[in-house]
């Protein structure tokens, strides 16, 4: 006789049971792989598209270290540490042309942990828009002790550049620039203002909430889903009408928006998660790919729990192992410790799996 499958309860119960001392060894493995990947202890940083991390074995007093260049962004960085009667530390752009023309304009969390026994952390103050250029312009002096292994860790919310003919500085995460010849330019603008103008539109796309004209030749060439729309004798080829149920007429216009060639940085990051939807639903396998490299791009600990979902509900495997990566070597699962009991009691359960055979082969390392 089969048994019946546990309560919602119980399987909490049980949850709690398992993870009881589940993050004593998360902590034990953060420790192991700390100071395992590391090729040259003292100086070596290990990066993210956004996270450094330089990890310390010991810092004799009256020491000044500086870490090996690592790239974030346009520029090559370092981070320095000094032990005096306070520890001292810089975060820098390594000297260059394009830090001394171009300079970065960077916000961005710092933080320090001891990796001892008594695991400590001390966080300072979110820094927001600060010009950095020599080692002097953000320097943060921590007056507690830190001895033995400790880990410094940089945490990039944004980076910033002046534009070239004035105006305000612009982030350089805020879209990937595409460069392309006069003609290509003028085509992408003729098509933004058949869809603008409803141009000759022969179909019109019915959301939930509105609706607006397109082409279907332009649908059928960007899509497999809207060219078999049209190329069989379904209603939509009668009717020239597509409803589309579960989508807003925002996010039907940014979708078409991206279709014709002229969706903007801004509009394209207000609506991720449902371009990303819609390009899985739709076969459009670029912007599929342009919204997971985006959400690559700023994985922190407030999003990485569902950016994980999204990557194994739509099958990206590059955010999948950055969201891993990011929780599991980086040691951030111990900072949303009741946000994952929570996630792993509703997850899929394969995804479950995942999340810890990652954590057993990390502690294998």
């Amino acid at each position: 006789m089969r048994k019946p499958f546990p309560s919602l309860q119980m399987r909490s119960v049980l949850s709690g049971i398992l993870l009881e001392n589940f993050f004593d060894c998360v902590a034990e493995v953060g420790a192991a792989l700390a100071f395992s990947r590391m090729g040259d202890p003292g100086f070596r940083i290990d990066t993210t598209a956004r996270l450094a991390q330089w990890r310390i074995e010991n810092l004799a007093s009256f020491t000044y270290r500086k870490s090996d260049p690592f790239k974030i962004g346009l520029w090559n960085w370092h981070i320095s540490v000094e032990k005096n009667k306070f520890l001292y530390i810089r975060l820098f752009p390594e000297p260059s042309r394009l830090s001394k023309e171009q300079p970065p304009m960077a916000s961005f969390t710092i933080q320090i942990m001891s990796l001892g026994g008594s695991r400590r952390t001390l966080t300072c103050p979110e820094i927001t828009d600060k010009i950095l250029k020599i080692g002097e312009d953000f320097v943060w002096p921590v007056e507690l002790s830190f001895n033995g292994k400790f880990v410094i860790d940089v945490e990039f919310v944004d980076l910033k550049v002046a534009c070239p003919n004035g105006g305000e500085p612009r982030s350089i995460w805020s879209s990937e620039e595409i460069i392309c010849g006069r003609s290509e330019q003028s085509a992408l603008k003729s098509l933004g203002r058949m869809l603008s103008d409803g141009l000759h539109a022969d179909v019109t796309i019915n959301a939930f909430d509105g609706s607006v004209g397109a082409h279907r030749a332009i649908l059928a060439a960007r899509s497999p889903v809207f060219e078999s729309m049209f190329a069989h004798d379904l209603k939509e080829k009668e009717s020239s009408i597509i409803d589309i149920e579960d989508m807003s007429i925002d996010v039907c216009k940014a979708v078409l928006s991206y279709i014709y060639g002229c969706l903007g940085p801004d509009e394209f990051q207000e609506h991720r998660l449902a371009l990303l939807r819609a390009a899985d639903k739709y076969d459009m396998g670029d912007l599929k790919d342009a919204c997971e490299e985006s959400l690559v791009d700023d994985i922190n600990c407030r999003n990485v729990l569902e950016r994980l979902q999204n990557a194994s509900l739509y099958h990206l495997p590059k955010l999948k192992r950055s969201c891993l990566k990011y929780l599991v070597e980086f040691g951030k699962i111990l900072d949303i410790r009741e946000e994952l009991l929570l996630f792993l009691q509703y997850a899929d359960r394969g995804l479950v799996s995942e999340i810890f055979q990652e954590l057993l082969s990390a502690w294998k390392v």
